[in-house]
């Protein structure tokens, strides 16, 4: 008798980006920019007391969240990353196999791995040809059993993003009884109008609950901090199955430094948009069927050609993250480091 579940045998470890000596790292959808002023401060002066336990409610973060975002404070939990509270969300909705999480594929790969570990079905729903959500299609797919639905929103890794009209119709077409997870972790980025603002648009429904992160265009990946906002028994319930103290007392403060550096934040951002629309013309010369992005990285749609592109890159200097089958994305750097991919790729395309 095997003493862990036998079915995890057969589910996939999470890939990050790749990291290598000297090479310019493309590939995990990090900002460029170093940490923001004050954090490394915080940081430094929270390690004296890091001997004690950190607040567990994360009273103080939680509050000044609540504050930024304009909702109750009741309505905020947050944790070691917004996966981690996609998982956390999998586990208060959750019971069995006869459950079902409903997602876009290809979408976030930590998706089936969360479905998985808390032991739930996963229903995939494919892509439209142009690497989006197809909404129709996932409102069809819910069943009785369909506990959960994760919308990545823009969605990573294509760079994709719905917009308000698709969502409404979308909302309006699930059952309340359905809880809808949005994943905005790359909501700063976004200059398209017509793309809600899930937290002032959709959080006040009772079945919807928004995910953000501090770890992409506040310079926190390395912290670790997510937070969500839902209705207040959502909340609750989530609070429950938290692994105690799951937001460091480093992570708190850092989240607090950065939270008070919001003007830098949209300057940093800012340039990431601008070069967002220098880059892609670029790209286009080399693949036609790049997508629209509204994120801080675009995809490009190689199909069996990914793992090799991606190695031609790397030998070049440049790390990308390849989906072999699927395609490749490619993380928005500084004006050089994009240059240099560029390079990279005109030599990778020219073999």
């Amino acid at each position: 008798m095997s003493l862990v579940r036998q079915d995890l045998a057969a589910l996939p470890a999470y890939v990050p980006g790749r990291s290598l000596p000297g090479a310019i790292k493309l590939a995990s959808n990090e900002v460029p920019y170093g940490p923001l002023p004050g954090v490394v401060e915080a940081i430094t002066e929270a390690a004296a007391n890091s001997h004690r336990y950190p607040d567990m409610g994360t009273v103080r973060l939680r509050d000044a969240l609540a504050d930024r975002y304009r909702v109750d404070a009741d309505r905020v939990v947050t944790g070691c990353g917004s996966v981690a509270l996609a998982e956390h969300l999998a586990k208060a909705t959750c019971l069995g196999p006869d459950d079902e999480i409903l997602y876009s594929w290809r979408s976030f790969e930590a998706y089936p791995i969360i479905a998985a570990v808390s032991g739930a079905t996963s229903v995939r729903v494919p892509n439209l040809p142009d690497h989006g959500h197809d909404l129709p299609a996932m409102a069809a797919a819910v069943t009785p059993r369909t506990r959960m639905i994760l919308v990545c929103n823009p969605n990573n890794p294509t760079g994709t993003a719905l917009r308000r009209a698709e969502l409404d119709a979308f909302l309006d077409a699930v059952p309340e009884t359905t809880l809808v997870v949005i994943d905005e972790a790359y909501r700063e980025f976004i200059t398209d109008p017509e793309v809600p603002d899930g937290i002032q648009t959709y959080a006040d429904r009772p079945n919807v609950v928004v995910l953000r992160t501090l770890s992409k265009a506040w310079g926190l990946a390395g912290a670790r901090v997510g937070f969500l906002v839902a209705q207040p028994a959502v909340a609750e319930a989530v609070r429950k199955v938290l692994t105690p103290f799951s937001t460091s007392a480093l992570a708190q403060a850092a989240a607090l430094a950065a939270l008070a550096a919001a003007d830098e934040v949209e300057r940093r951002t800012a340039l990431v948009r601008a070069e967002r629309e220098r880059v892609l013309p670029a790209v286009r010369k080399l693949v036609s069927e790049v997508p629209e992005t509204q994120a801080n990285f675009f995809w490009l749609p190689l199909g069996d050609r990914s793992a090799a592109f991606g190695a031609a890159c790397e030998e070049r200097g440049v790390v990308v993250r390849p989906f072999q089958g699927d395609g490749v994305r490619v993380t928005l750097g500084t004006p050089e480091e994009n240059d240099a991919f560029l390079a990279a790729a005109e030599a990778a395309f020219a073999l």
